[in-house]
């Protein structure tokens, strides 16, 4: 066990063999331990579910919106008034610095969105005062008011009915944070600890965080829901998806995030490996700066939507993974348009349309691509390569950039970029979730729109389906929105892509995720029958 725990890295603690639990495979370092600040996938995999929990979380296996701090909820006629009742045995963690005096209640649950919604709440500008997810989704200006009628009861106000607010509290970013903990920050002037020394309700506490290196978790053993099975967890953090098969090979790490495409075979043939496989909610796209010219220019983006085949790039990165996208919103789902007018590969079109444009001469521009591997795109600088490729045939010349994540993060809120190849995993199965965070105003003053454009008129289609509760009146404004995108042409989708994890055989209570996100609060190492027998001695 103490191989397992420590052969990742030498600098682990010495005891590891004391306390047995799981080594996981990363495939970066999260940019905070607060997934409110972030869209970010990597951020999300380290804290949304194993340090904080959400008033409801969404069960993908039922495909509802199941109790979660909250075990019950009321929603008035008009759907505007959305009551909570909160468990009473929630729990916060402790660390060095702080041991809770009270258990959960709904004075943190105040705390933690009028964090994102009230301007002047002391902490809504710790860590930059940005928060993608719910400005995207324009919860600010939802959000009438929120009361607290007693310890255990909640009520939050909306200014207008909308059909996915409660799917929006059970995505990642929405987690419960303590107030006695900020309070306590603030009177020690450490306010911004509260994200990168987190305390929260969930199944494990942060340990210790090495960047670049490790994050280690240890088992919360008074956790509400269940104390875990595994003492500790550990976050081995490595870029490489060759590097992490190697290490599941050789026993350094127990399971691994996002194998690549080209990798899938050999692992078939391990008899200790299993690969899980899931349908992915999610696209990958190739975004335009629509405020950068010649991108502004909807000939120049539709000869560039001609120009690219997408099979030749599902074939060549996906290994026949996942399947063309021709809209932002995958098939499953119940309002996905089946009749959207599609780009057909078409090298002459695309060439006469750039003539069209003026651009007779060709033209040159830039694509940014994330240096993290992500769900739906598993190896950026490959598709962006075929891009490269297809496009020089059209007399169009693409030049890929790349930066650390960090960097990458900050510099696309910049708009500096022609173009940049991205993706997006949903949190849960509402199509709202593929709208409103990518191509919303509000979403554009977050920092998560990439296309750089604004359309009040779209708001207004996104607006009208959040507005109804039944599936076919909202229905047709999605099916519009996607026509309307499809004209539109701000981005080129690519791809939906199966999510993949691998895992030795003998790591229990992992079901993967469609909507992305990772649970270890159930995991636990199958007994050996070596282990079964001492058990019956």
């Amino acid at each position: 066990m103490f191989f397992l725990l420590s052969g990742c890295n030498p600098n682990l603690a010495a005891d590891a063999h004391l306390t047995p639990g799981i080594v996981y495979c990363s495939e970066g370092d999260p940019s905070s331990f607060n997934p409110q600040l972030t869209t970010s996938g990597t951020t999300s995999d380290a804290s949304a579910y194993q340090l904080y929990n959400r008033l409801v979380e969404y069960d993908p296996s039922l495909g509802s919106i199941q109790p979660g701090l909250a075990h019950s909820w009321h929603i008035n006629e008009n759907g505007k008034i959305y009551t909570f009742y909160l468990r009473k045995n929630a729990s916060f963690h402790h660390n060095d610095n702080f041991t809770p005096t009270r258990l959960f209640n709904a004075d943190d649950v105040l705390f933690s969105f009028n964090r994102i919604i009230d301007t002047n709440h002391p902490f809504h500008e710790v860590s930059g005062g940005s928060y993608p997810f719910f400005q995207s989704v324009g919860f600010n200006s939802l959000i009438d008011r929120i009361v607290k009628v007693n310890q255990h009861m909640v009520v939050f106000y909306l200014h207008e009915r909308d059909s996915s607010f409660l799917a929006n509290l059970a995505a990642h970013f929405s987690i419960i944070l303590s107030e006695q903990y900020g309070e306590l920050l603030i009177s020690q002037d450490r306010a911004n600890e509260i994200d990168t020394a987190p305390i929260g309700t969930g199944p494990f506490t942060l340990d210790s965080y090495f960047p670049n290196n490790h994050i280690r978790y240890k088992a919360n053993t008074a956790y509400w829901n269940g104390a875990p099975q595994i003492e500790q967890l550990v976050y081995d953090i490595t870029p490489k998806s060759t590097n992490r098969i190697a290490k599941l090979m050789t026993g350094d790490c127990d399971v691994s995030a996002l194998p690549q495409s080209s990798e899938l075979e050999f692992i078939r043939r391990q008899v200790k490996l299993e690969l899980q496989i899931q349908t992915g909610f999610n696209i990958s796209y190739w975004a335009f700066n629509l405020q950068r010219p010649p991108f502004n220019n909807r000939l120049v983006r539709t000869a560039l939507a001609h120009a690219i085949n997408k099979r030749a790039i599902i074939e060549a990165v996906y290994y026949g993974s996942a399947t063309v996208a021709d809209s932002v919103l995958p098939p499953l789902s119940w309002a996905y348009n089946e009749h959207l007018p599609q780009y057909e590969y078409d090298p002459d079109k695309a060439r006469a349309l750039l003539i069209e444009a003026g651009y007779e001469d060709g033209l040159s521009m830039d694509i940014w691509i994330s240096p993290v591997q992500r769900i739906y795109n598993p190896n950026a600088t490959k598709t962006a390569e075929l891009l490269q490729g297809q496009l020089a045939r059209v007399g169009v010349s693409l030049h890929i950039k790349t930066y650390g994540w960090s960097v990458f993060l900050s510099k696309l809120n910049e708009f500096t970029y022609d173009s940049v190849l991205l993706g997006w995993t949903a949190d849960n199965a509402d199509p709202d979730n593929f709208f409103r965070p990518l191509f919303s105003c509000a979403a554009l003053l977050a920092g998560n729109n990439r296309v750089n454009w604004c359309d009040p008129a779209f708001d207004h289609i996104l607006s009208l389906g959040i507005s109804h509760t039944k599936q076919e009146k909202r229905m047709k404004y999605y099916v519009q929105a996607q026509a309307e995108l499809n004209e539109m042409l701000p981005l080129i989708p690519l791809a939906h892509a199966l999510r993949f994890q691998v895992k030795n055989r003998n790591i229990l209570g992992m079901p993967l995720n469609p909507y992305g996100g990772i649970s270890f609060a159930k995991a636990h190492r199958k007994k050996s029958t070596s282990n079964k027998r001492q058990e019956q001695r």
